[in-house]
């Protein structure tokens, strides 16, 4: 199966790009969903997490409280050790299962920690929708309506933009309109179909 790993840091435009290949009928494998499917209510992973962390870690309605947890891990390392020492081999797993049963021509993995998390490794291709950061300031305040400063707090926990340029295949620039984004994934999208065509001819 020819994988396209799909990347970019907050704000960048990551989901309305997923969307769109999705409309041109590719199958996509979001790392973040799988990360909440793997903790969902009634998972040993979320028993596991509730033992470590106690039930405060958990919302009114029992289903996992990512805010609270997040607070928890942020200022202690060795508590974030042992959450993705438990979570990542789990949603790397469940990552795979999906990927294998993509029935599209190629399949996108979105992750926003594809190139830290090494994931890329496992992509034919790399992709990264890119923005300046100040525009990834701007638009994730508008969206989450965090401050400037929890975003920042996010950018530099990421990946540098740079780093993230040079280790990647393919860029989209998602500074224009929506319909600038469209066209970018056209053209990248009959890319990726010759691509894959001549992945599936030589094996």
């Amino acid at each position: 199966m020819f994988v396209v790993g799909l990347t970019g840091g907050i704000g960048s435009g990551k989901s309305a790009a997923t969307d769109y290949f999705q409309e041109l009928g590719i199958n996509i494998v979001d790392a973040d969903l799988t990360a909440r499917s793997v903790v969902q209510q009634g998972t040993p992973a979320l028993e596991k997490i509730t033992q470590h962390f106690g039930s405060k870690i958990l919302q009114k309605s029992g289903e996992l409280d990512r805010a609270a947890l997040r607070q928890r891990i942020f200022s202690a390392p060795e508590e974030k050790q042992w959450l993705e020492a438990l979570l990542h081999p789990l949603i790397r797993k469940t990552m795979e299962h999906e990927l294998k049963a993509a029935t599209s021509p190629y399949v996108i993995l979105s992750a926003p920690l594809l190139i830290e998390g090494g994931l890329h490794k496992r992509c034919n291709r790399t992709l990264v929708i890119d923005i300046p950061e100040t525009l990834q300031i701007e638009r994730t305040r508008v969206r989450d309506n965090n401050t400037n400063e929890q975003i920042q707090n996010i950018i530099h926990s990421q990946i540098s933009r740079e780093q993230r340029l040079q280790a990647t295949d393919d860029v989209i620039d998602n500074s224009g309109s929506l319909s600038d984004l469209r066209q970018q994934i056209t053209t990248l999208h009959k890319q990726y179909l010759e691509y894959a065509r001549q992945e599936s001819t030589h094996h």
